[in-house]
Formats: structure tokens, sequence, C-alpha cells
């Protein structure tokens, strides 16, 4: 006969076999079922009015209209006019969206702006760390098309999903100010927080792994531009690339250069970065050009440009940061060759 203490362990045992299918469930399920299932828990929280702002058609003209600039008005209902439930909701959706180093990153750029908020003194409504912006395009279901929109300043993120699979993830904005936070101004992120440290860093030991004759070539302009190209354009430029091609570089470059690459891709979760750099690899790795223009040390404004037939990676680091440190405020964007907003050229 079984004791009550062993019936207690069967259920404590039972409860965690459950738990952890569960969990196991949960990793099973592909990026796009998470973030199908996360967008229908978020719409669930919402009153009709917040419907009303945040739902929009597929095909409505604000899917492909992006930016990353403070703005006064964007699409989609602003995370400051949620309650508490309703931020847990968005957040989740973020966090379905993205991988952890992603949505971290995501979360940094987002506190950044209280940093900002107290470091540019005076009224400045724009400078909010909850002033970021949930809009979905379309029925999240898991035979439906939808799209999702998570934007504010120096941050936009695109996402498009059928059939519960994501079909793109593109363009990807990432930014920052300050890029390294130098200084404690009670508020934002801690000294020492650099979202963008591997982006920055893994380019300049690539650039200085360079021999004078490669650097003739991948050093396309003494100065770096002022942003990156077709900032808020529903497409990425269309001319080809610029720099060296990967297929001039030693095998340590191109580890090097495989290094940066990792970086970006996976920003988002696993099985969309796997596949990202298995489509870079297919298009064939040596037609991946790497291009720089600008200083050649930090601290100085500069700028590197990734291109292959697949994919385009920008990173500009020229501005200012609000306490005037010269170059600290990066901004850095993936988008696809073939068409963002998965819609094809």
């Amino acid at each position: 006969m079984m004791t009550k203490r062993s019936i207690v362990r069967l259920s404590v045992a039972a409860v965690v076999l459950i738990c952890s299918l569960a969990a196991v469930a949960l990793v099973l399920q592909s990026p796009g079922e998470q973030m199908t299932d996360a967008a229908k828990r978020f719409i669930a929280t919402l009153s009709d009015e917040q419907k009303a702002v945040t739902l929009m058609g597929y095909d409505d003209e604000r899917r492909v209209k992006w930016h990353f600039v403070p703005l006064n008005d964007r699409k989609g209902l602003e995370v400051k006019r949620m309650d508490e439930k309703q931020k847990r909701a968005a957040y989740s959706l973020l966090r379905a969206a993205l991988s952890q180093v992603g949505y971290d990153k995501a979360r940094s750029i987002m506190d950044l702006d209280a940093l900002l908020k107290v470091m540019q003194k005076g009224p400045n409504p724009i400078r909010d760390h909850e002033r970021y912006y949930v809009t979905i395009f379309g029925d999240p279901t898991s035979a439906g098309k939808w799209g999702l929109s998570f934007e504010g300043h120096h941050l936009s993120l695109n996402f498009a999903v059928a059939n519960n699979q994501v079909t793109s993830h593109s363009p990807a904005f990432f930014g920052g100010n300050p890029g390294k936070v130098t200084v404690d101004v009670g508020a934002g992120p801690v000294i020492g927080t650099w979202a963008f440290e591997k982006e920055e860093v893994l380019a300049f030991e690539l650039l200085a792994m360079l021999d004078a004759e490669q650097r003739k070539v991948a050093i396309t302009a003494p100065k770096a531009p002022a942003d990156i190209r077709a900032a808020g354009s529903a497409q990425p430029p269309a001319d080809g690339p610029v720099g060296l091609a990967a297929s001039k570089l030693t095998p340590d470059q191109l580890h090097k250069l495989w290094a940066i690459l990792h970086v970006y891709a996976h920003n988002m979760p696993e099985p969309i970065a796997q596949k990202r750099l298995k489509e870079i690899a297919d298009a064939g790795f040596d037609k991946v050009h790497f291009a720089w223009a600008g200083a050649d040390k930090p601290g100085v404004g500069h700028y590197y440009r990734i291109q292959g037939p697949t994919f385009l990676i920008e990173y500009v680091n020229v501005q200012p940061d609000s306490a005037g440190t010269v170059a600290n405020h990066p901004h850095s964007v993936w988008r696809d060759m073939r068409g963002d907003f998965g819609i094809k050229r």
C-alpha cells in the first residue's frame, strides 16, 4: 500500500515531469510559433481602444515605414500607455522575436533614453525609456500572415510571419547614445554598459589584421559617412558590394569576418541566426565584401559595411554622445538584399 508520503513524492515527480515536458515543448516551438502565441497573448490583454491603435491590416502602407530617429509620433501602441500586464505581454512578444542577446541589447537601448532624459535636462517628452511602440499587422494565427513592428528611438525591429514561420526579420536596426556608458546620472544603464562592444571591437581587429595592399582595397573613403544609407527606406540600397572580397582574406582574417557576421546574426533566435549564416554560405562566402571608411582607431568617426548576395550590414559611429565624447553614438542595421519586410525585389 502506498503511504501518504509516497503519494506526495509521486505528485511532486509528476509536476516536475510535466514542467520538464512543457519546457521541452517550448524549446521545440519554432520562433514563428513562439511569436504567434506571444502576439495572441498580447492582443488578449488589450482594450478595444488599444486594439484600434495596435492592430492594422497586413497590407497597410505603414508596415514598411520605419525609422530610428526620435519622432513625435509613431504607429502602434506606446509601451507607456500599457498597464503592467500589457507591458509584460509586450516584452514577452519582443523576447519571442529575438535571441536573449538581442533582447538584452534592445532593452539596454530603451533604457539609454532614461539616461538621455537626465543628461539633456529640461522637459523632453521624446526621451523616455517607455516611448517605444508595438504594432501588429494582420491576424496572428498558425495559418495566417502577419507582421510585427517594435520601434522607437534607436530601435526598429520588423518581422513578417506566415504559417508560423518567420519569413522576414529585416530591417533590424539597433543604435545607442551613448554607445558605451561612461557617466552615472542615476538613471539608465550603469557605467561600463556597452551594447555594441563586439560589433565595434571585432571590426577594428579585422581592420588591424589587413596588410597594406588589402587596406588599399578595403578602405573606400578617408571619412566616414554621416549615417547608414537609405535610413527609413522600405528597401536597402540596390548597389553591389564594395571593398575587399572575402576571397582575398587569409584564414585568420576569414575567421574574424565570420565572427562579426555571427554577432549580427545572433541578435535573432538560434534557428533564424543559423538560417542567416547558411544563406550567406550557400550564396558564396567568397562573394562577401568588407569595406571601411573613416578612422582606423576608436574614438574617431568610423564606418564599415559588410555585404553579400543575401544581406547587408552597416555600422557607423561618428556622432558624439550627449556628454560630448566623439564617436560614441553607433548606428547599426541588418538588411535583406533580396527584399526587406518579406517583399521580394
